[in-house]
């Protein structure tokens, strides 16, 4: 009984540091960080890749880009915006670096925001690269 209670203890404390090695880094000061979680390492060219970062984005939040005025769209369908309003999404998606604007969507749909149509195609296209 000893035994397998010692062998559960072994076990558990094998599978935590695996655990803590996978999750956190030592930075320089010898001070333990959580492992910057940015998807950068991503090419984009793999699903599970993509899948990962949409993950990682639902569990950490969304992320805001200046852009809380937005939120007063919360729910509304992306056919229902007028172009005075679509252009307000237009405006900020040209003020930032085009390598932000798939977090940005990201962000907009974990915020339960619609993309008005008149701005998808565009999107897209920066987006594409």
């Amino acid at each position: 009984m000893m035994l397998v209670l010692l062998s559960a203890i072994v076990v558990l404390g094998v599978v935590t540091a695996v655990t803590a090695k996978l999750f956190y880094r030592k930075s320089d000061g010898g001070k333990v960080v959580a492992a910057a979680a940015d998807c950068s390492s991503c090419s984009g060219s793999g699903t599970k890749c993509g899948m990962d970062c949409m993950l990682e984005a639902a569990v950490s939040g969304p992320e805001y880009f200046d852009d809380e005025e937005l939120d007063a769209y919360v729910g509304r369908p992306s056919d229902a915006y007028t172009d005075e309003e679509a252009g307000e999404f237009s405006d900020v998606m040209l003020t930032m670096r085009q390598d932000e604007v798939a977090d940005w969507s990201r962000s907009l749909s974990l915020r339960g925001i619609n993309v008005p149509n008149q701005i998808k195609e565009e999107m897209m296209l920066l987006i594409g690269g």
